[in-house]
Parts: C-alpha cells; sequence; structure tokens
C-alpha cells in the first residue's frame, strides 16, 4: 500500500499541505445544513459527492502552511448555496 503522504512529493518538495482553503468551509456547511442532517439515507458515496461536488462549484482557494489571507472573497453564504446546489444534483442524481 502507498502512503498517501508520499504522493505529494514533487521534485523533492513536499506539497502535502497545500489545500484549498474552501475544504474545511465545506466541511463547516455540510455540517450546519439542517437538510443534510435530516437525511438518514444519504451514504458515503452521497456524501463524497455533495463534498466534492460544492468544492467544484467554488472558485479554488489555495494555500500553503504559513499563508496569510487577508481577506476571504468567497462569502459564507456562497459556500453554503454550493452545498445546497450539490446537495439537490446529488439527491435527483444518486448514484445506483
Amino acid at each position: 500500500m502507498t502512503d498517501t503522504r508520499s504522493l505529494y512529493i514533487f521534485s523533492g518538495t513536499d506539497l502535502y499541505h497545500v489545500r484549498n482553503r474552501n475544504e474545511r468551509r465545506v466541511l463547516k456547511s455540510m455540517a450546519e445544513n439542517k437538510d443534510i442532517r435530516r437525511m438518514q439515507d444519504l451514504n458515503s458515496d452521497m456524501i463524497m459527492d455533495i463534498y466534492a461536488m460544492a468544492l467544484n462549484l467554488l472558485p479554488a482557494r489555495y494555500t500553503q502552511s504559513g499563508t496569510i489571507v487577508l481577506r476571504e472573497p468567497v462569502r459564507k453564504s456562497v459556500v453554503d448555496k454550493a452545498v445546497r446546489e450539490a446537495l439537490h444534483l446529488v439527491m435527483r442524481n444518486p448514484k445506483q
């Protein structure tokens, strides 16, 4: 089995901690979304699809360890809307 972290090494540089700032913001929005929390029939694939789709609906915001963020151009309301849209898309087209 391959060490996942080793996949993030390029030319001797560890890129593991370069992250899309929206990842945590989408997770928080999903946790706060009442519709998602109420759904008993969401399986792991559906949750991953909602997460990935919401991230794809947002502009990428990559940062690295130690980055100073002076402002956040993607508002919370935009993140919440992306999560709602992703939820509706996944529920209309669930994987079989």
